[in-house]
């Protein structure tokens, strides 16, 4: 009877404790998108028994991108150790929609691909005037896979103000030596007559805005993966440029397994990162 009784009490602990965070499916007209977008946030519960100190508490901020023809709920699939992430780190989770294959740009020929407004003018005034974030750069990290990888450098690079550290996993950071693929012509138009816009809009060459420090980078890549190149190219550039950053190779290929274990690391950096600048703020 007192074995029974254990074993009861041990499965609603850790029922408990997996159920600890709130996850939140929102659904958000985008006057950019001119459609509705939909997000999760996951927030996790508070480490603090104080009823008061509960209500005023606030967390820093992870945005996950998804990759092509992934949507919203597509790492919570992929990584669904993300919930007690949340609970463990003390971090709020947040993982928006980019469309198909958006590639999370503003694309200079389909004024309806406007990711790069959507997330920075739309979604984070959102996050920060609705959840209980810490509205503040140093609070604020985005990574993504794939395409999303490409997404989150790229947008923290462009948005400096926005965001203080960055990062992708297995992510498309060069997609010029694919201009057939993914059907990226459709938003910037075929390489061999727009080459301009595709020059504009890969990481590579948005990563010549950056200064040392401006923004705090990790980014790894599988040794299977076919970006592996494209990823050692920009830590090349980065090198060049004198920008620190944290590069890993890892043995792992294009897909869940190597994504889904790739965010708990990262996690872990962005972690390190807010507790060693939320003091300064």
């Amino acid at each position: 009877m007192k074995k029974n009784l254990l074993l009861t009490l041990l499965v609603f602990i850790f029922g408990m404790q997996a159920m600890a965070s709130t996850s939140d499916t929102i659904t958000l007209y985008s006057q950019f998108l001119k459609k509705e977008s939909k997000f999760v946030v996951i927030t996790p519960t508070s480490k603090t028994s104080n009823s008061k100190d509960q209500k005023n508490q606030k967390y820093p901020v992870v945005y996950l991108l998804h990759g092509h023809s992934g949507n919203y709920s597509s790492w919570l699939k992929d990584a669904p150790q993300l919930n007690a992430k949340a609970d463990e780190l003390g971090i709020i989770i947040v993982t928006p929609d980019g469309g198909f294959g958006s590639w999370y740009f503003d694309s200079p020929i389909d004024s309806s691909i406007k990711y790069e407004s959507y997330i920075t003018k739309e979604l984070l005034p959102y996050i920060d005037s609705h959840y209980p974030v810490i509205n503040h750069k140093d609070a604020r990290a985005i990574t993504g896979l794939s395409m999303g990888g490409h997404g989150a450098l790229y947008l923290a690079i462009k948005h400096l103000d926005q965001f203080g550290v960055a990062g992708s996993v297995c992510g498309g950071v060069d997609f010029r030596p694919f201009p057939n693929s993914w059907d990226i012509k459709k938003d910037l138009g075929t390489y061999a007559e727009n080459k301009q816009n595709w020059d504009d809009n890969v990481v590579v060459n948005v990563a010549n805005k950056l200064k040392n420090k401006d923004l705090a980078i990790i980014f790894d890549c599988g040794l299977d993966d076919f970006f592996l190149v494209v990823n050692r190219n920009l830590h090349q550039k980065l090198m060049e440029l004198k920008i620190e950053h944290d590069y890993i190779e890892r043995p792992g290929a294009h897909n869940k397994d190597y994504w889904g274990s790739s965010i708990d690391y990262q996690l872990l950096y962005f972690k390190k990162y807010f507790n060693s600048h939320l003091a300064k703020i």
